[in-house]
């Protein structure tokens, strides 16, 4: 009795002296300033992922473009300056020429999941640029062109942007040239209130709802239909950090970014209903083009979203003859 309680004992005492499994510590940034809606749905992803995995890992956020610039956080993440990003796929199209098919799609990250899209996605994302795609997030919000100054219409009811400066993005500089006409200027989020509030950009794209986290909407007077594209911003992680993790990490950080996928989508479709009702009652008018032109500008937006992906692949075809 007295041998085995000897046992016991040293056997307690070596188990105590064992060093404990260590964390594993993740560096994370998101490329929207943190009052952002789309920055505050990252952040409560992390808070979600940090929760499920206390004892396991840790994510530690950096900031967001005050950190790494937004444009580039994606080759960031790629090169494993941070581990973690969250960004919207058109910042990388260059890389991972899907991603402008993305912006284009009709459907949603829990519709991409299910139909097996997301898990092809995040093959694509591996192969071309080195990157873990956990998910599709804060999908289903659209976009709208929102004006300082009211657009003229021509005699089929199309928008005549003619005179207006626009603000150019690369998620939809193609379809506002191309289509549109426009001279664009590139200008970061950022640093469109103040080119709003100098006059320096009458008209931008931008989605449905955080206009007023932005304060655009003290210069912003008209919201123009129809809705085109769709948000397509995802949660990368650096391919060679995310196989040093351990398994449980791996595990948790999946689940809870799919199950992020279904909660921020939900979340932000209700946000958005009392987004619009807030922007009417702040006297922002909306104003829609003919059925026939309606058509025409979501199609138009469509065969740009397809001309800037062949163009992206082609791009990344000459640059990575491997791929």
């Amino acid at each position: 009795m007295k041998t085995a309680f000897r046992t016991v004992a040293i056997a307690a005492c070596t188990l105590a002296a064992l060093p404990a499994v260590a964390q594993d510590t993740i560096s994370a940034t998101h490329v929207f300033p943190a009052s952002l809606i789309y920055s505050r749905s990252f952040l409560e992803y992390v808070k979600k992922a940090n929760d499920a995995g206390k004892g396991v890992f840790t994510i530690q956020v950096r900031g967001g473009p005050e950190a790494i610039g937004m444009m580039e956080q994606p080759t960031a993440v790629r090169n494993g300056v941070v581990d973690m990003v969250y960004t919207p796929c058109a910042f990388y199209a260059a890389v991972v020429p899907e991603c402008d098919a993305i912006s284009a799609s009709t459907i949603d990250g829990p519709t991409a999941r299910k139909n097996g899209g997301m898990e092809l996605l995040n093959q694509i994302h591996q192969k071309r640029a080195g990157i873990v795609n956990l998910g599709w997030v804060d999908s289903g919000i659209r976009f709208n062109l929102w004006s300082t100054k009211e657009p003229k219409f021509d005699a089929a009811g199309q928008i005549d942007i003619k005179g207006f400066k626009v603000r150019g993005n690369p998620i939809y500089n193609a379809f506002l040239t191309n289509y549109l006409g426009a001279q664009v200027i590139n200008i970061n989020s950022s640093e469109l209130y103040t080119a709003l509030e100098r006059g320096t950009v009458d008209i931008t794209a931008w989605t449905q709802i955080g206009l007023m986290d932005l304060n655009w909407d003290r210069y912003v007077k008209y919201r123009i239909l129809p809705e085109f594209f769709s948000t397509d911003l995802h949660i990368l992680f650096n391919q060679k950090r995310w196989n040093a993790l351990s398994p449980k990490s791996r595990e948790i950080l999946q689940r809870v970014a799919i199950e992020h996928e279904v909660a921020s989508l939900k979340a932000l479709q209700a946000l958005w209903q009392k987004e619009e009702a807030e922007l009417k009652k702040r006297g922002i008018k909306t104003l829609s083009q003919s059925p026939e032109a309606s058509k025409k500008f979501v199609a138009g937006a469509r065969s740009a979203s397809r001309a800037m992906s062949v163009m992206s692949s082609r791009a990344t075809m000459r640059a990575s003859p491997s791929i």
